[in-house]
């Protein structure tokens, strides 16, 4: 089975970390994961619907409401030296130029040869590294992190050092499994193409990785630096966050496999859903006394008597509740391929090291989550490449169900640039009520897009991102909204608003001020990226909101493809920065004039 049956006890630094009880033995290993069908058209209507309750018990919204004022440069560059203010002049500038950010890797690699690694480190650390990264380990940032908090903006420290997998291994699973090439319900999906990508993938079989004893050591050591993360936030601030991402915590190939299993298992539910004139929304159910394969080979009873005694109409919840049983049932999940006149499995087998894998990053993602709760931390699980998306988004629901049961601790990221962000964070939130948790969510727009994009092209499937900013912009206030609307609702879910746009920051304080959601209460906080937006996060954090700066920090040379990474996904935004860099002038002009150049904070 793949699901973990105990959970062992680990050693760590000669340390026995002894695990409550084998939780994912009495959890069931139940999934929801990312969809990959296309958000169905919601009316402004249902939307209203959702916040009309809340909004009605609104009577005075003026009187608690705060305002902040995004000009006073004074205020907001209280923190910073005049260098610092002309060293985020000179790296916008620059990133806002196409060659620069095309050719980045390039320029960085000439460097390092020109320069030799130490002179290029120091060169970086003054530069682009000194803007965007705290520095390369703990005692290095710590100095940052208070500065920070003494004026009024906490830190979520994330261990920037990213993990993918090649080019070409990625091209072998997907072409092989057709993760991403089969086509939604929406486009007219039929049971053979299904069955033939199925069938394609047990002939050459999923790419199997041997996973070592040292890629496991590699995953441990990345653990224990998380658990470092964890505790130093805990002792920089009462309420504070760390930053994990998955692909560290597991090998990448295992992720797209898991991801492989299920998106197949949802897209089969589309399947299944189109057969009986619906869509896969959470408001329709399929009757399982109507689908047509089930009865044939005598599977009806089997799905109801062992899986569902009270009913026999499903929902996609249901559906995904039933992943967990998937390697004893495999043989039953089977469809009819109609070129071969065979039964197929519909779901391959993991292997006994996939399953291995797959306890072993439970275990240490339940380690991660019991120091956050003796630390009083929240962890963000960040999101990565929407062909390991499944996978993460599947693994961290699962955490959310053991350790966001009082209070939320675990928080999902959903990035907006994706079609379907909307219908993955509204079935989440419904999930979360069904099951009693807290859900918490972290709102991007997205750090992958030109990445996406090519490899969508490449591969023959649909383009996943929203076709331009504008979209991106629309989907993510209609995910903002749904949720601050379920958080005046029930007060129990939480909200991080990642943004750097200054529009989506004061839309989210208009509707807070409407919905009566005040900043004592912590249900909603901000987050921009270090380097980026100071004139947005220190008023935030000096008018007594929660804010919070994403605080990467590593050695220079594992840290460029983080600041590589950067400079693509925020051209956009730095080519457009053209109002910070006007404050960052005016700030300077400011304290020329009045013979503070030489300004320095004092905290």
């Amino acid at each position: 089975m793949f699901y973990v049956k105990s959970a062992s006890t680990l050693t760590r630094s000669g340390l026995e970390v002894h695990f409550r009880r084998g939780l994912l033995s009495t959890h069931r290993l139940r999934s929801t994961v990312t969809s990959t069908s296309p958000s169905p058209a919601r009316t402004g209507k249902e939307d209203r619907g959702h916040r009309g309750a809340a909004e009605e018990e609104t009577e005075n919204p003026a009187a608690d409401e705060v305002l902040v004022d995004f000009e006073k440069t004074q205020e907001v560059y209280r923190s910073k030296a005049s260098l610092e203010l002309l060293r985020s002049l000179v790296v916008f500038k620059l990133c806002s130029y196409d060659f620069l950010v095309d050719k980045n890797k390039e320029i960085m690699d000439l460097g390092k040869k020109v320069l030799g690694q130490k002179a290029f480190d120091q060169f970086m650390k003054m530069t682009f590294y000194g803007q965007f990264v705290a520095g390369e380990d703990q005692k290095e940032i710590r100095p940052l992190i208070q500065k920070n908090l003494a004026f009024g903006v906490g830190s979520v420290l994330d261990y920037s050092v990213e993990e993918d997998i090649s080019e070409v291994e990625v091209g072998q699973i997907e072409s092989s499994v057709c993760l991403h090439a089969c086509t939604r319900v929406g486009g007219g999906v039929t049971a053979p193409f299904l069955l033939r990508a199925n069938r394609d993938s047990m002939k050459g079989g999923t790419k199997a990785f041997t996973c070592t004893n040292s890629e496991e050591a590699k995953c441990d050591r990345h653990m224990e630096t998380f658990i470092k993360c964890i505790k130093a936030s805990g002792w920089s601030s009462t309420d504070g966050f760390s930053a994990i991402k998955m692909t560290a915590l597991g090998r990448p190939q295992f992720l797209l496999n898991f991801s492989e299993v299920l998106v197949k298992w949802q897209n089969f539910y589309a399947f299944l859903a189109a057969q009986q004139g619906k869509d896969a929304t959470l408001k329709k159910k399929l009757d399982l006394t109507q689908i047509a394969f089930i009865c044939e080979v005598d599977m009806l009873g089997c799905f109801i008597n062992t899986f569902l005694p009270s009913h026999r109409c499903i929902d996609v919840l249901d559906w995904n509740s039933l992943i967990d049983e998937r390697t004893k049932t495999a043989h039953l999940l089977v469809v009819p391929n109609v070129e071969l006149g065979e039964l197929e499995p519909l779901l391959k087998r993991f292997t006994q090291e996939e399953e291995e894998q797959m306890r072993r990053i439970f275990q240490r993602m339940e380690i991660l989550g019991m120091h956050a709760q003796e630390n009083g931390v929240r962890l963000m699980v960040d999101a990565e490449q929407t062909y390991f998306q499944p996978a993460i988004s599947r693994l961290t629901l699962e955490m959310q169900r053991i350790f966001n049961t009082t209070k939320p601790i675990i928080f999902n990221t959903y990035q907006c640039y994706l079609k379907d962000a909307y219908e993955n964070i509204t079935r989440d939130v419904q999930l979360s009520k069904r099951e009693g948790w807290c859900f918490a969510a972290k709102l991007v727009r997205g750090a992958y897009m030109y990445q996406e994009r090519e490899r969508a092209e490449e591969m023959g499937y649909e383009d996943p991102i929203n076709a331009d900013y504008e979209s991106t912009n629309r989907m993510y206030h209609r995910c903002l909204d749904y949720v601050l609307d379920e958080i005046a609702l029930n007060r129990k879910a939480n909200v991080m608003v990642a943004s750097h746009n200054e529009d989506t920051i004061k839309h989210t304080l208009k509707r807070m001020n409407e919905l009566r959601v005040l900043p004592k209460e912590n249900k909603v906080y901000f987050g921009q990226l270090l380097g980026m937006c100071d004139q947005i996060s220190f008023p935030l954090g000096q008018a007594g909101f929660p804010v919070f700066k994403y605080v990467p920090y590593g050695p220079v040379s594992e840290v460029m493809p983080y600041l590589s990474r950067r400079a693509q996904e925020n051209r956009g935004f730095m080519k457009g920065a053209q109002r910070e860099r006007e404050l960052l002038w005016k700030e300077l002009k400011r304290r020329l004039a009045s013979g503070e150049l030489l300004y320095q904070p004092v905290y």
